[in-house]
């Protein structure tokens, strides 16, 4: 475990977007459970002061209520936290949606501009505010500091019925990349976690056979021991990491006959 100073036992200090539920909140648990400092933002601040509640050391934490998607509010949260913190270890940009979307309705444009502006641009302007103090954390005592996006395995191929989830998912993998490599010189490593089916509101949503679904809970222990190592790519669970595998590999004639008639995520419905 590594942590402030590059101390061996120091807490680490971890803001997470996306904390009120799902894997944001199974993460938060994890990270609690071992001591460290946690940001939590999310919308929903009602949910979040009661994910606090239940947290050991909740005198550590710092809640922020926000839509991620607001960058001024992001920033402003990403400042407190390293004041309150005296430092960062590990961002966590997990906020996400996902819906499904056809490119034939005009009304899913609207969906499609909200999944990018959530899931892509909004894990950018997480990152963007603790470059600088992770840069001179670096260069001062060799912390390993850790910038971690969660993606999907949704992102490897193109699901029907998913094109704006997916292509999201897809973008957040080729950015993470793309800033693994800028960073490495400075030692900042990104961390790729692309979770499968994972146990939480947004996967219960769906109704048809999730394979190898996970609990949250593992998920997050197996995500932050990748973490920790500062795997570059992850997918979790590993069964998920070896489909994924293949799906890559497959030519584009055999994948389209696979999947022409798979099974689609519900629409958005108006005003949702």
């Amino acid at each position: 475990m590594f942590g402030k100073s590059g101390m061996q036992n120091a807490p680490l200090r971890v803001f997470i977007t996306g904390a009120s539920s799902g894997l944001g909140s199974a993460l938060a648990h994890h990270y609690a459970k071992q001591g460290a400092m946690l940001g939590l933002a999310a919308r929903r601040g009602e949910s979040l002061l009661a994910l606090v509640d239940v947290l050991p050391n909740r005198e550590r934490h710092c809640v922020y209520s926000l839509d991620v998607t607001d960058r001024a509010a992001l920033h402003n949260a990403a400042h407190d936290f390293i004041q309150h913190a005296g430092g960062i270890d590990i961002v966590i940009a997990n906020a996400g949606i996902s819906r499904g979307t056809l490119t034939e309705y005009t009304e899913d444009l609207d969906v499609f501009e909200r999944i990018f502006a959530t899931n892509v641009i909004a894990t950018v302007a997480t990152f963007s505010p603790f470059i600088d103090t992770m840069r001179e954390q670096a260069a001062a005592v060799q912390s390993q500091c850790r910038l971690v996006g969660i993606a999907s395995v949704a992102g490897i191929r193109g699901l029907p019925g998913a094109g704006a989830y997916s292509a999201s998912k897809a973008a957040v993998i080729s950015y993470c990349e793309s800033l693994r490599v800028e960073l490495k010189k400075d030692g900042i490593k990104v961390v790729t976690i692309a979770p499968g089916y994972i146990d939480t509101p947004m996967t219960q949503a769906n109704d048809y056979a999730m394979p190898f679904l996970m609990p949250a809970d593992d998920f997050a222990r197996h995500a932050a021991a990748a973490i920790a190592r500062g795997d570059s790519y992850r997918v979790i669970p590993w069964q998920m990491g070896v489909v994924a595998k293949i799906l890559r590999l497959l030519p584009n004639c055999l994948y389209d006959f696979l999947f022409r008639n798979a099974p689609r995520k519900k629409r958005a419905q108006p005003n949702e």
